[in-house]
């Protein structure tokens, strides 16, 4: 179904709901009436044959309270993990009892980037979704920060929520902010302006954002919340930044219809959006003009145009396409280590035998394993 209003979103089939920390958390305290407010909103859109997910960001900050932590459970790597590790059996309680009240049964999940950036574990996940959805459960979601690394985490909710919604096979995402939507300067500037609907996600739009969070509390911002939109883009999700502060949010996005809206302008198939939502690459190939022209026009990525090779990583291993001039223009699983790769880089197939020993392969990176971002 066509998603042209935020009210129409709200009503998507499958939705998934991002909750920020600076809405769920105050003053160390869980916010409870706004908390069962959002939990009727779903208990109705349940009663309307809708599936909700919910994303909720507040462990570590929960956590932080409960401990006594200075910088709210931030100060460092370990301090955020033994935060989270007390904030979750929180957050999920309070889950519980905020959809139990209304008549639904949370499902707590625990995922790390890692979780989704492994093919096998990310259908694992898509599995455990869909008969959680199937079963009337709402599943509650949440970064497993009590074990996530510097290396190897999303870091914010918003790019999990899409990453979620990928998975679930949800049609909506509606991350639930403190500030109404995207706006073409910092909001708190005379004149600024909201933006209410983007149809493509340009460069100009990117300038718009602001990586501060308001709260101080959450590890978000507007960047990362337009890098979910272009997650969310990949696979033909309709996404929405809307105010999340009132109570019922949900009911009040869709009657207010204020926020902004991102139409996405493609679908790749499943692998593809998989691959395209990935986020921890292990390396970089830089390739030249005319590398990058052939790239466009869906042809596979040739070791004679590879100028550059960054990294260390093995065959399977996702890496990510660059211009000559910086741009990021692909990513893909690459059919070389990287000492192979560097061995090669710049010959034509011909020339390749006698280096790496062995007949070569057909590409660098096949074009069936490649999406252009």
């Amino acid at each position: 179904m066509p998603f042209d209003t935020i009210h129409d979103l709200i009503a998507a089939p499958r939705l998934v709901v991002k909750v920020g920390s600076s809405l769920l958390v105050g003053g160390g305290k869980a916010n409870l009436a706004w908390l069962n407010s959002l939990a009727q909103d779903i208990a109705a859109l349940k009663a309307r044959g809708q599936q909700v997910v919910v994303v909720s960001s507040g462990a570590i900050a929960l956590g932080a309270a409960r401990l006594g932590m200075d910088k709210g459970g931030r100060g460092s790597l370990a301090e955020a993990q033994a935060a989270a590790a007390v904030g979750q059996v929180e957050l999920a309680r309070i889950w519980s009892e905020a959809l139990d009240r209304h008549g639904a049964i949370a499902a707590q999940m625990l995922l790390t980037l890692g979780d989704l950036e492994n093919r096998r574990s990310y259908l694992n996940a898509s599995a455990t979704l869909e008969r959680l959805l199937e079963s009337g459960a709402v599943p509650v979601v949440n970064e497993n920060d009590s074990v996530a690394t510097e290396e190897i985490r999303f870091g914010d909710n918003d790019r999990l929520a899409a990453r979620v919604a990928q998975a679930a096979g949800a049609t909506g995402v509606a991350l639930l902010s403190d500030v109404d939507g995207l706006y073409d300067r910092d909001p708190d500037e005379e004149g600024a302006q909201l933006i209410e609907r983007v149809d493509r996600l340009t460069g100009d739009i990117h300038a718009m954002a602001s990586n501060a969070s308001s709260s101080g509390l959450g590890s978000g911002g507007m960047v990362s919340k337009l890098q979910a939109a272009e997650i969310a883009d990949r696979a033909g999700i309709v996404l929405a930044i809307v105010n999340g502060t009132y109570e019922s949010p949900l009911a009040v996005a869709a009657e207010q219809e204020r926020g902004t809206l991102f139409h996405p302008r493609r679908r790749d198939n499943a692998r593809k959006a998989w691959l395209g939502g990935r986020l921890a690459p292990k390396g970089v190939l830089t390739v030249d003009e005319g590398c990058s022209a052939a790239l466009a026009t869906g042809s596979s990525l040739l070791a004679v145009g590879v100028t550059a090779v960054e990294g260390e990583f093995r065959r399977g291993d996702l890496v990510a396409v660059y211009s000559a001039r910086g741009d990021r223009l692909a990513q893909g699983l690459v059919e070389y280590d990287a000492a192979e790769c560097r061995a090669i880089l710049g010959l034509k197939h011909e020339q390749q035998s006698d280096i790496l020993g062995y007949a070569p392969r057909g590409c660098m990176i096949h074009r069936d394993h490649m999406v252009m971002l």
